[in-house]
């Protein structure tokens, strides 16, 4: 009983389920990785080559900042290129509408045929941790090379 003779109500506990609202995402801090020589081999592919960041692509990031579009890329990685045999491989990745999906086209991080291509990791079984990592590591440089 509180001193005004109602009863306190208990604080009630938050599900686990809702503590992602609570509690911000932060973006992983990802392993320092030398794209030098990835970037020559895909600057010498004219359909790679030809992929840049919009107007619109770069309002977005001024708006959410480059922590949210890494949260967005290591999102679409883990749900999208990760899985041993993404749904819709090879279509899965739109062509805007997203700077991650630019990237990831510029970069062969669009589909596994890509990734392997690219990046010499191969179909048929889901990327470990670090293939992940990677991969977002790679869509991040692109990205920081374009606002330049």
């Amino acid at each position: 009983m509180s001193l005004f003779g109602a009863e306190e109500a208990e604080p009630k506990a938050v599900p686990a389920k809702d503590m992602a609202a609570v509690v911000p995402k932060v973006p992983k801090v990802l392993p320092e990785y030398d794209h030098t020589k990835l970037f020559e081999r895909l600057d010498r592919s004219d359909f790679r080559r030809s992929f840049h960041l919009g107007v619109q692509d770069r309002a977005y990031i001024d708006k959410k900042g480059m922590d949210a579009i890494q949260l967005h890329a290591e999102d679409f990685v883990e749900k999208r290129l990760a899985p041993a045999f993404p749904h819709n491989d090879g279509s899965q990745t739109p062509m805007r509408g997203h700077p991650v999906f630019r990237a990831q086209h510029a970069t062969g991080c669009c589909c596994r045929g890509c990734f392997e291509k690219w990046h010499h990791i191969p179909m048929g079984r889901p990327l470990t941790e670090k293939e992940q990592e990677y991969a977002v590591s790679v869509l991040m440089s692109w990205i920081r090379k374009e606002l330049k």
